[in-house]
């Protein structure tokens, strides 16, 4: 069996509330509680889930822009997780990440060179020469011109501007690339231009996504496996096919649902949701989502359920599906 590019087992991120007249911690954020998941190398995992419920945290957890507070990520075997900041240098080179704003990642005050060509710099990696060499290629690589490089951030679109960060993001040539819903801030009709120059790189490149969004839609577009999260929780993940055709968690179903159908034709039935999603300061006791859940048992508001496999290559965590096995 091969092994993994990336393994998260058991990751958890929780932040402290503070407050009072001292501000100490009050209580905690359960931002992330307990996430298992895996990528192989040049494959796409699909990352879905409503706002709030932790999947940038995660990504920044993966990336080490977060220290975890408990759980691992091994990365090709070495757990990221345990690693200071010095010992992480020489991955950060394989582990990269594309944000969702372009314009509040990329530093207004430097040039489009200058930001392509810091990720060199700081690994000491050729001379100016060789380092301008590399922002022409990368730039040509997502469809900019040469010239690009003498231009700020603010003299480019959304889609250019985003272009640019796939650039810096590509630039010490990373095996794993987190993005963090990297189209959702573009119109439309960009956004089938990004996704399609991720997926034309991916296969250049033989990149690995984590591809983190809340529509559906794209998510089925580029991934070959989805995980659906809910309040830091993973509660079903299979392949994008099985995901879409099969969905086994109410939740899934509902999202899934959710997707406008261009045929005017097929009516959809909707499965609403009822209410918001529960503060991860106070989640619920037992399944999360039981306080929203249409087809909820008693059982659901006192037991958590854990990930059972429910077919080839698919899990769910859900007491009903424990009723059926």
């Amino acid at each position: 069996m091969t092994t993994p590019l990336l393994q998260v087992e058991n990751l958890k991120m929780h932040f402290p509330v503070k407050g009072g007249l001292f501000n100490r911690a009050r209580a905690k954020n359960y931002a992330v509680d307990g996430v298992d998941l895996t990528i192989n190398a040049g494959e796409t995992l699909g990352l879905v889930g409503e706002s709030g419920c932790g999947k940038s945290t995660l990504g920044r957890c993966i990336t080490r822009l977060y220290r975890p507070t408990e759980g691992a990520i091994y990365f090709k075997g070495t757990d990221l997780a345990q690693l200071s900041s010095r010992q992480l240098l020489p991955y950060r080179q394989n582990v990269q990440m594309i944000f969702q704003d372009p314009m509040e990642s990329l530093n207004a005050r430097h040039t489009v060179g200058e930001l392509l060509e810091e990720p060199f710099i700081i690994h000491d990696i050729g001379n100016r020469q060789s380092r301008q060499k590399s922002v022409a290629g990368l730039l040509d690589t997502v469809g900019l011109p040469a010239r690009s490089a003498t231009r700020y951030p603010f003299e480019f679109s959304g889609g250019q501007r985003q272009r640019i960060g796939i650039a810096r993001a590509l630039a010490l040539k990373p095996e794993l690339v987190i993005c963090d819903e990297p189209v959702s801030a573009l119109d439309v009709s960009i956004q089938s231009q990004i996704l399609n120059l991720l997926m034309d790189l991916q296969r250049e490149f033989n990149l690995a996504y984590l591809f983190i969004a809340h529509d559906l839609a794209v998510v089925k577009h580029i991934s070959d496996r989805v995980a659906i999260m809910y309040l830091g929780k993973i509660s079903e993940q299979a392949s994008s096919a099985s995901i879409y055709e099969a969905p086994q968690h109410p939740y899934t179903r509902s999202l899934i649902s959710a997707i406008p159908n261009p045929d005017p034709h097929i009516r959809v039935q909707r499965i609403p949701l009822q209410g918001d999603v529960p503060s991860p300061i106070s989640p619920p006791p037992g399944c999360s989502f039981h306080t929203r859940c249409p087809e909820a048992i008693k059982r659901c508001a006192t037991a958590l359920p854990q990930l059972i496999p429910t077919g080839d290559q698919h899990w769910a965590a859900c007491h009903l599906l424990d009723a059926q096995t």
